[in-house]
């Protein structure tokens, strides 16, 4: 039986990951790539004209996600309860299907990503993610906080190196990490920031300097 236009494609960016994973973007050529396939240099560019093409359609594929993400957040009440669903759908995106193998090649060819206009799309859409991820907060702070919770799901792929690890429990902790940081977006700054020197001083110290009239 023939195969499909589309199980074609998919074919050949699940081989082209592997290449570019195993050997670096730079390193693998398209003659690899339909060597590995089994397929001519013709039939490589039916689907896909460049390297670049095919990296294009990674991205493609997690802009579709992003922004699905990104309507859904902005569809609902800016509350901690949001950020959190928010945080863990990002997390189930992460760990299904060829997601944590696309991540793993975007961190080990980041050089490269920098350079092309689909790791700039990526980029972009990764802030405005961030930025309904933090919606009803626009301090610094909060910009900040929310990034770096996003950065905690797909980080985990890479940043925890220990050994035998599984995924549910790179999960976790990827969520137990990003959730002490969206605790405090929307929170009262006095409550967590403290302004007045005053408030961080002993309160012994401070009784004694009210009742000798120096405070």
């Amino acid at each position: 039986m023939r195969e499909s236009t589309g199980g074609t494609r998919e074919r050949i960016k699940a081989v082209a990951l592997e290449l570019f994973t195993e050997q670096g973007y730079e390193k693998t050529s398209l003659r690899e790539i339909a060597e590995r396939l089994n397929v001519t240099k013709a039939a490589l560019y039916y689907h896909f004209k460049s390297k670049d093409d095919i990296v294009a359609s990674f991205v493609e594929d997690r802009l579709v996600q992003i922004d699905a993400l990104t309507a859904w957040a902005e569809s609902q009440p800016a509350t901690l309860d949001t950020r959190r669903e928010l945080v863990s759908r990002y997390a189930d995106t992460m760990f299904g299907g060829e997601t944590p193998s696309v991540m793993r090649f975007f961190e080990q060819n980041q050089t490269v990503l920098k350079s092309l206009a689909a790791g700039q799309q990526m980029r972009g859409r990764m802030m405005t993610l961030a930025d309904a991820l933090c919606r009803g907060d626009d301090s610094p702070a909060a910009q900040l906080r929310a990034t770096l919770s996003l950065f905690a799901v797909h980080g985990s792929w890479f940043a925890l190196r220990a050994p035998h690890i599984s995924d549910d429990e790179r999960r976790k902790i990827a969520l137990e990490v990003a959730d002490e940081l969206l605790a405090a977006i929307g929170s009262d700054p006095a409550a967590t920031t403290p302004l007045d020197p005053s408030a961080t001083a002993d309160p012994g110290a401070t009784a004694d300097e009210g009742a000798s009239g120096t405070g």
